[in-house]
């Protein structure tokens, strides 16, 4: 028989992941209730939160990266948004060198691409995000690239 302490706990759990599904059918405009915890949804690739995770992982790139110029996101091709007990992100995305060298410290957001040639160069990603709203929480699962 559970503890007072356990049942405590999992109902805040219970409560936990549907304030976060409840969070991802107001991000995604969505007002149907098939929006169950555990099922991915696609999210619009202008999410804000969304944005903010592409861009983390990006800065995370560049900073493994021996490139002198920086790389960012040039494409979204899918942006899916999970409950489980938090948030996992998993997107499919392009990101591209930049003219901004790394050693200028520039603004990522203000870097135009490289133009077609011997600099151009271009990978695509695979990331998964978990983020756990109710702590200041994030962790990296994966973050896969290929030229």
């Amino acid at each position: 028989m559970p503890s007072r302490k356990m049942e405590v706990e999992m109902i805040l759990v219970m409560f936990a992941s549907l304030l976060a599904a409840r969070e991802v059918d107001r991000a995604t405009g969505s007002s149907k209730a098939s929006s169950m915890p555990g099922s991915p949804h696609n999210i619009s690739k202008n999410d804000t939160s969304l944005q903010t995770v592409v861009l983390s992982a990006v800065y995370s790139f560049n900073n493994q990266s021996n490139d002198a110029f920086l790389f960012r996101a040039s494409v979204i091709y899918r942006a899916q948004r999970q409950v489980v007990n938090g948030i996992r992100y998993i997107v499919d995305l392009e990101i591209s060198r930049t003219v901004c060298r790394k050693r200028d410290n520039n603004n990522l957001s203000n870097c135009s691409f490289q133009p077609a040639g011997y600099l151009h160069q271009t990978f695509v990603c695979h990331l998964e995000v978990w983020q756990i709203p109710w702590k200041p929480q994030s962790q990296t699962l994966e973050l896969l690239c290929k030229p």
